[in-house]
């Protein structure tokens, strides 16, 4: 099969590149580094010749919803117009469990980007995951404050982004299915309890200390209601796991 992969160089899509290698597909990545702008449309048609399945996992770092809103739409709308021209059979998509219960912030561009790929013209199939364990990471670059770390109060049940990716070249290869089971890691936990197993990982000190604020998506990070349900899919990883492997390099 010949796939190409949107977001080929971020934390999941390196691994949807790995693997969908590792099992004889064709494999191109689109990104700004390779030449591809997906907002813009630059390129998008030339990386899309004679490709099978497009596997989109591209994304950006925004909470602002306006931001992540025209982020989504304007790449997907160019994946979908350029994809259809090429004969493109099959639209992968990585959304995040939750976005239905909290369209706010990047959450509103995830949803846009679902009714988009689901009134669009290719065959689709959307997999909602939950946070990966580099989560974490991303957290304490944004929101340290001199020696002491903010984190929002949420209840998340992280994953493995290499299972995540295992999950999409699944489904690439299994064809167009609409939505699948969400998918989750192996238990829930507090974004404060990961943030300060991080730290003490890596031999760091200081403060994490949890905070909230009104609107949808921070009462919902804090309820537990962006959790998967029952019946979803389970990540075999835990973030202990996850750090171990770091520490050795992994």
């Amino acid at each position: 099969m010949d796939i190409a992969v949107a977001g080929g160089t971020g934390i999941v899509g390196r691994h949807v590149v790995r693997i969908a290698k590792e099992r004889g597909h064709n494999v191109k990545s689109l990104s700004r580094r390779e030449g591809v702008d997906l907002v813009k449309g630059t390129g998008v048609g030339a990386a899309l010749k004679g490709v099978d399945t497009v596997i989109d996992v591209a994304g950006l770092q925004s909470i602002h919803t306006k931001k992540s809103t025209d982020f989504f739409m304007a790449s997907t709308e160019n994946l979908q117009q350029h994809g259809k021209a090429a004969g493109v059979k099959h639209h992968v998509v990585l959304s995040i469990v939750g976005v239905d219960k909290a369209p706010a912030g990047l959450y509103a561009g995830k949803q846009a980007q679902e009714e988009a790929v689901r009134h669009g013209d290719l065959p689709w199939t959307i997999l909602r995951a939950t946070q990966f364990h580099e989560f974490v990471e991303q957290v304490l670059g944004r929101t340290a404050v001199g020696p002491a770390v903010l984190v929002p109060k949420f209840r998340t049940q992280p994953i493995a982004a290499a299972e995540v990716a295992e999950a999409l070249v699944d489904a690439a290869e299994a064809g167009p299915q609409g939505f699948l089971p969400d998918l989750g890691g192996p238990r829930a936990e507090r974004l404060k309890d990961l943030v300060e197993k991080y730290l003490r990982k890596k031999g760091k000190k200081g403060p994490v200390l949890e905070i909230t604020a009104p609107g949808v998506l921070w009462k919902a990070m804090r309820s537990g209601a962006l959790l998967p349900a029952a019946g979803a899919a389970v990540g075999r990883q835990t973030f202990d796991e996850w750090l171990d492997a770091q520490r050795n390099g992994g």
